[in-house]
């Protein structure tokens, strides 16, 4: 959320190697980089309201005013490009929860039939 933001001075910008150490780090290290970088995004009410008043909730429930966004996709696959790959990628993963558009899927309330085990399919790097 972009009220939620840090917001880096003039003064913080223009500061080099060593001094840059003294500027605020984040709180959340799934989000950091080695090197204490992160690509963040920040969401507007003005221009999604919908993402937003989800991050808020989300905010006001953990304290957490952050949702990490990764790809969606399993080892050797390709991202998911519809919610068919979706739901596919889904039901072989241990996610718990899929939501597309206004559809919230849970997993125990899916055909457990249609489970697929990713695990040994695809050799790790």
């Amino acid at each position: 959320m972009k009220e939620k933001c840090y917001e880096m001075s003039e003064e913080d910008n223009s500061l080099f190697g060593i001094e840059k150490l003294n500027i605020p780090r984040s709180d959340i290290p799934a989000i950091t980089h080695i090197d204490y970088s992160a690509r963040v995004q920040t969401v507007h009410s003005e221009t999604n309201p919908t993402y937003h008043s989800l991050i808020n909730k989300f905010y006001e429930i953990t304290g957490c005013p952050v949702l990490v966004n990764t790809s969606f996709n399993v080892r050797g696959e390709p991202i998911v490009c519809s919610p068919e790959d979706a739901f596919k990628c889904f039901m072989g993963t241990e996610l718990d929860l899929l939501v597309i558009e206004d559809f919230v899927l849970l997993k125990n309330e899916q055909n457990q039939n249609l489970k697929e085990d990713y695990k040994d399919k695809y050799k790790l790097d």
